[in-house]
């Protein structure tokens, strides 16, 4: 990773040295998007701040805060907490964009080597932020993910019904994104600032998450996951939330759209064969009428095919209507997943092409 300013050649003085060593450290950016959190804000912040105190033998850190058009006092608070602080800086919306249109604003803003992304609730500790870090610097991933569902990972205290949408959500992204991750959905997770910055990210919702993904899996970066706790305990003990079943529907739809993004040949191909096999099991039996009415046709001396088959559509005419609906449907699906591979491959050619053309581009001004 880069280093943001480079250190004296000679330092005059141990407060030099000590400032030159310091100026060589990564810097952390902590990305924190709120929205309606006056209830915690100011308390969870200055336990996260406090956290970040204890890293400082290793790493500097900035904390940038996006007030996403809080419609309470956090827009407030956040202006108060920062106003005492050199290294927090506020971002305010002046409405309600959402958490993706928040965090891409944070991206754009922040300067640190890694950025990590954390939510305000604090329903992921503090101290996933050196775990995540730790990981990233041994194995030079780009992307380390805060997992819960992965062996290690645990949950506690989540609503049931939030438990089994995201315990299924993100096992079909993983299905579908073919790789080895277990959580796609979480929003805790370090990047390589350079890499971050790169993306071309166009989701404003929590879909974010899964697109930053998706573009990472594009490009062959590397993506790591460490065990994780998900605690809904202090979100629960909080005075008021602003969950609701509508943004539990947005976000089953989010991850199907997601899925579709992933791997669009399944969502043909796997109906298409569906249809396909109740087309074969349809024609099996339509053959077995035409057959039976051809041996009762030949008993009385008519060894007409034409009329077995006439006789037996007779006999069963909802097989054949079937057998033959069930075909072309079939033949139009997997037609269909055949295009949708093909588009997703010229998709990932161009980005690719994209994203390494907007880099050289960025290293060429760098350099002027």
């Amino acid at each position: 990773m880069k280093q943001l300013h480079d250190a004296p050649a000679h330092a005059p003085s141990g407060r030099a040295n000590g400032t030159a060593v310091r100026a060589t450290m990564p810097l952390i950016s902590l990305i924190v998007p709120a929205y309606n959190e006056a209830a915690v804000a100011d308390v969870n912040l200055t336990t996260l701040c406090d956290y970040m105190n204890s890293l400082e033998e290793r790493f500097r850190w900035e904390l940038v805060l996006v007030d996403d058009g809080s419609t309470d006092s956090t827009g407030a608070i956040l202006d108060r907490f920062a106003q005492s602080r050199d290294n927090v800086i506020v971002l305010h919306h002046h409405r309600n964009f959402g958490i993706g249109q928040a965090l891409k604003y944070g991206f754009n803003r922040a300067h640190g080597d890694i950025i990590v992304t954390l939510d305000i609730d604090l329903s992921y500790s503090p101290d996933h932020i050196e775990t995540m870090i730790d990981r990233m610097l041994a194995t030079h991933a780009r992307v380390v993910v805060a997992s819960p569902y992965m062996r290690g990972g645990r949950i506690s205290d989540i609503p049931w019904h939030r438990r089994v949408l995201s315990v299924w959500a993100n096992r079909f992204l993983s299905a579908a994104a073919e790789g080895n991750l277990a959580t796609l959905t979480g929003m805790v997770r370090a990047y390589d600032g350079d890499f971050v910055r790169s993306l071309n990210l166009r989701a404003t919702g929590p879909e974010i998450n899964s697109q930053i993904i998706h573009q990472a899996l594009i490009m062959n970066a590397r993506i790591e996951e460490v065990p994780a706790h998900l605690d809904w305990r202090p979100i629960l003990g909080a005075p008021q939330r602003r969950r609701s079943s509508l943004r539990l529907v947005r976000h089953a739809t989010g991850v199907m759209l997601s899925g579709f993004l992933f791997r669009p040949v399944v969502f043909f191909i796997a109906p298409g064969l569906a249809s396909l096999a109740l087309s074969i099991y349809a024609a099996f039996w339509a053959t077995t009428h035409v057959v039976q009415q051809y041996h009762a046709l030949a008993r009385n001396g008519d060894h007409d095919i034409t009329d077995a088959v006439a006789a037996a559509f007779v006999q069963a005419p909802h097989t054949f209507v079937i057998g033959g609906i069930a075909l072309m449907v079939a033949i139009q699906l997997m037609g269909l997943g055949v295009l949708a591979l093909q588009s997703k491959h010229y998709f990932e050619e161009l980005f690719y092409l994209g994203t390494s053309l907007q880099r050289a581009l960025n290293r060429k001004g760098q350099r002027a």
